[in-house]
């Protein structure tokens, strides 16, 4: 394998299957779309047998955790529901403190963070995991700065990504540090998947709907509000619709929704605009009045603020507007690859 940069994915027992999945299938991808060098991506795991996966399906590894050696380019820990199981694994640990060694970089997937975490790779760094196991990584790690929000956290060599699919991200960002944005953003159309979140982009925020609220009056004034974020959602006009005062309005929405009704008609307000600059060529100006914003301003701090990024840059990287190109189907082909040196763990702490 000298010559070319080898990604090294540990799984095992428990592990998730779709975590694996997300990073092989990127990489692979990248190599069809010409990447060069490209990747030579290797599934290991302890023992080198297969391994039961979370949801039941058996996946077969390509190596030995114990027999593989460096330099590597890239260590990625999957995360599943045998991460605390793998986590009080001495062996394993070890193994996974040893190639982070011989490689440029190191990453975690999911609860894979707290395999990192037993390494001690993350004592004193910012990291992340899937938001539902954040307070455990916390409790467990106290040397770790947790952090549940973003997507995905660089500090220094050291990567953790969030929950599941956000390993696709992940590996989107790996491609693009590698070999450019164009590429990723050919491997994210291939995909059929966002052309790169960014990574300090909160985890819950998104496009994911909540349940409708259990409160019939609730549930009305928040279909409104999704329906024309346009109109004028003030409280003093929530409440008079719905018939009940503003402090009683206030009660139900920071029982049924967790925010106030300002906060939940901002939150509508800046999910639609994101939705707008993806689907729409309006300028700012125009989207923020399309959504109920009183100005490009004011729609760009509520976005900043939700997301992390610009409305721009979200346009810009969504739908590859900074490179306004045309880009052909992905082709097939096969792998062949490369690598680059290891670098010391105690890289200066920075941030994607």
């Amino acid at each position: 394998m000298e010559g070319h940069p080898v990604v090294v994915v540990v799984g095992y027992p428990g592990a998730e299957l779709l975590d694996i999945a997300c990073l092989t299938t990127a990489f692979d991808y990248a190599n069809r779309a010409g990447a060069t060098p490209a990747y030579q991506v290797r599934v290991v795991t302890p023992g080198g047998g297969a391994i039961a996966c979370q949801s039941g399906l058996t996946l077969r590894a390509q190596g030995a955790l114990e027999r593989f050696r460096g330099p590597l380019d890239t260590v990625v820990v999957s995360g599943g529901e045998g991460h605390e199981a793998a986590a009080a694994n001495g062996g394993l640990i070890a193994h996974v403190r040893r190639l982070a060694r011989v490689s440029r970089r190191v990453a975690s997937v999911c609860t894979g963070a707290s395999v990192l975490a037993a390494t001690g790779l993350l004592d004193g760094r910012r990291a992340t995991t899937h938001w539902l196991f954040a307070d455990l990584l916390a409790a467990s790690y106290p040397a770790v700065d947790v952090d549940p929000a973003p997507v995905y956290i660089r500090d220094g060599r050291v990567t953790t990504a969030a929950g599941v699919t956000s390993a696709l991200d992940l590996a989107l960002a790996f491609i693009e540090e590698d070999h450019g944005g164009e590429l990723a953003r050919q491997v994210a159309r291939g995909l059929v998947t966002y052309l790169q979140r960014p990574g300090n982009q909160a985890q819950m925020s998104m496009f994911v709907a909540a349940p409708a609220p259990a409160d019939d009056l609730v549930r009305d004034l928040v279909a409104r509000v999704r329906a024309a974020p346009e109109a004028d959602l003030r409280i003093t006009t929530l409440a008079a619709r719905a018939g009940v005062s503003e402090r009683h309005l206030t009660r139900l929405f920071l029982a049924h929704t967790g925010q106030t009704p300002a906060r939940y008609v901002r939150l509508a307000r800046t999910e639609a605009a994101a939705r707008l600059l993806t689907s729409s060529r309006l300028s700012l100006a125009q989207t923020a009045a399309r959504c109920g914003f009183t100005s490009a301003e004011t729609l760009r701090q509520a976005f900043v603020a939700l997301y992390g990024v610009t409305p721009s840059h979200y346009r810009a990287t969504q739908t590859g507007q900074a490179t306004a190109t045309t880009t052909a189907p992905i082709p097939s082909g096969t792998s062949s690859s490369t690598q680059n040196s290891a670098s010391d763990l105690g890289t200066t702490s920075s941030r994607r």
